[in-house]
């Protein structure tokens, strides 16, 4: 029988750096003949384009490929299976696939599709990296005191304390070969070593943790786990087990907004932060089309921390533009949010 093709699914919450992650994979490749998948939450397509923006040799349009009609652990006959299918009918089939899920995915139901026929003979889970944000889990996003959670739960069994993010959370723990604590740069050491310790307690026997900052961990530590991760469901408890594959997003939306070009970017951060600490945002991400700049330039948000740089140039085939796609629990006040993004509210009160 062939040997089969090894595929990584790569998963973490909203702005934990997977994307980051799969882009020092590709610049740390070595030649290696690779091919992507990427699942997003949001219409605008920011993560292909960060990946297809990043310049890099072997990293073409055809290598990379987005299924943005939902969820991926949702969509798994719909979307996930034909693109698969597709990448294994290529003329010259890739060495590795890399999986990218959207920040809301459970990563079983995901693997478990590797189990399919019309899959298994050809690729295997090589492993499942789980990417963390160290800063955002210290500050207790996404990391919950069970006993405190089970005592308020005695005390008052009226309320549901079941909080999606977290099952979520821990579905991508407890499914994860290897999880990536990123960001670690934004903590002291002693909150470093508390934290990894408190993870540690809640990973399967075996599974190790690597530190990062940006995401820059070498594509050798991840790539090559022979975890055969299909092959090991029953060891992967997920939440979701005896409720199906199916589970709910509809406690998070999403919307894209378009800007006018940005001469200002301090004040855009500013009004940008008055969002997020008004609403309940997750995650921002988009491009900004700077006048004076020939280069697009990417802006990332999680809570209130946001991050820019410039990727590549604009092309000449294709219209400037400034552009971001805004994700957060269900119940946004889109017009509001837009009104602060855009200084509206701003231009009120001063005109008053």
């Amino acid at each position: 029988m062939a040997q089969r093709i090894p595929a990584t699914v790569v998963t973490g919450f909203l702005g934990a750096g997977k994307t980051s992650l799969i882009r020092h994979m590709i610049e740390n490749s070595r030649g290696r003949r690779l091919a992507f998948l990427i699942n997003e939450f949001g219409d605008l397509g920011i993560d292909r384009e960060l990946l297809l923006g990043c310049g890099i040799e072997g990293c073409d349009e055809e290598d990379v490929v987005e299924l943005a009609n939902g969820c991926i652990c949702c969509t798994v006959a719909d979307d996930f299976l034909p693109a698969i299918e597709a990448i294994l009918a290529r003329p010259e089939p890739p060495e590795h696939i890399l999986i990218e899920t959207s920040g809301l995915a459970l990563p079983k139901p995901l693997v478990k599709a590797f189990s399919w026929p019309e899959v298994r003979a050809r690729v295997t889970v090589d492993g499942v990296i789980t990417v963390v944000d160290a800063a955002a889990l210290a500050a207790g996003q996404f990391a919950e005191d069970e006993a405190a959670v089970q005592a308020q739960r005695e005390a008052d069994p009226a309320l549901d304390h079941e909080n999606p993010l977290e099952e979520v959370f821990e579905d991508q723990l407890s499914c994860a070969d290897m999880v990536v604590l990123n960001k670690t740069d934004l903590l002291a050491a002693d909150a470093m070593e508390a934290l990894s310790a408190d993870l540690a307690a809640k990973l399967r026997a075996g599974v190790r943790t690597v530190r990062a900052s940006n995401a820059a961990v070498d594509p050798a530590v991840l790539l090559g786990l022979g975890a055969a991760a299909e092959s090991d469901l029953d060891a992967r408890p997920s939440h979701h087990d005896d409720v199906g594959d199916d589970h709910d997003h509809d406690d998070f939306e999403s919307f894209s907004m378009r800007l006018p070009a940005i001469e200002d970017v301090g004040a855009l951060e500013r009004r940008i932060g008055a969002a997020v600490a008004a609403h309940d945002i997750l995650r921002i991400k988009g491009f900004l089309d700077r006048p004076d700049a020939e280069r697009r330039e990417v802006i990332q948000g999680v809570g209130p921390r946001l991050q820019r740089y410039f990727d590549r140039a604009w092309r000449t085939d294709e219209a400037r533009r400034s552009e971001i796609v805004v994700i957060g629990r269900t119940g946004l006040d889109r017009a509001a949010i837009e009104a602060t993004i855009r200084g509206e509210e701003e231009a009120s009160a001063a005109a008053e």
